[in-house]
């Protein structure tokens, strides 16, 4: 669905997979680092569409990029299953903005995340921990942080859309004083710009502290991206 993020050069640092409360996740890093990011693909897509960052990120986390757990009739995996039919009509139309959806499949996916964040907190003991997403990962990892039984202490959105809004809007006060990071695509195609704008909004008015990378590119991860999430994250860790 998307390349591969464009990234700097970094010494590649040391990877291993787990399963991990029933997904295959990579990881990349050491467990005695000061933060833990939980990085969650988008459609179509696959764990090595993320790894990159983490080994070039340069920021001392441990990384860990689970594998959804639904493949994707379009190649690669994903957290809930997408009408496939319906999504092309919908684009011949233009980029969408999904915030009247509910997908079916959401409520088991944020479950599903639940699950694997408490096997990390049992088997990591994270001292800080950040989740984030590109695209559908980064719905999924709203979803969970307004609607989730626990707490976190970032959130990244990349290139993604509010879902199910009229049950996010009663949770907003979950994301008051959060870091959030979003960025999105002006050309981006599957997911209208307008959308990317309009989730900017929805955390920032909740009182969220947001960083805002907006690009020229499309449904991607390009360099000013990775530029931004590192001062992103830097900024955490201090």
């Amino acid at each position: 669905m998307t390349p591969a993020p464009a990234h700097e050069a970094r010494p590649t640092r040391s990877e291993r997979t787990l399963e991990i409360a029933g997904l295959h996740t990579t990881v990349v890093g050491e467990p005695d680092a000061p933060v833990t990011l939980v990085l969650l693909h988008g459609y179509a897509m696959q764990t090595a569409d993320l790894t990159p960052f983490a080994h070039s990120l340069g920021v001392p986390a441990l990384f860990l990029v689970p594998q959804g757990p639904i493949a994707s009739p379009a190649g690669g995996y994903a957290w809930w299953e997408v009408d496939s039919e319906a999504r092309s009509r919908s684009m011949t139309r233009g980029a969408r903005d999904l915030a009247g959806e509910y997908p079916h499949g959401l409520g088991a996916a944020r479950h599903q995340l639940g699950q694997f964040l408490d096997a990390v907190a049992a088997d990591f003991k994270p001292g800080r921990i950040v989740i984030g997403g590109f695209s559908q990962g980064g719905m999924l990892a709203l979803d969970f942080v307004l609607r989730g039984p626990s707490r976190v202490d970032g959130l990244i959105l990349m290139s993604a859309s509010r879902v199910a809004l009229e049950d996010w809007q009663p949770r907003r006060a979950r994301l008051d004083g959060l870091p959030v990071f979003v960025s999105h695509g002006q050309s981006d195609r599957d997911l209208a710009f307008a959308a990317g704008e309009a989730l900017r909004d929805f955390v920032l008015d909740s009182g969220a502290r947001v960083s805002w990378v907006p690009f020229e590119s499309g449904h991607e991860m390009p360099l000013v991206v990775w530029r931004g999430l590192r001062k992103f994250l830097g900024a955490l860790l201090k």
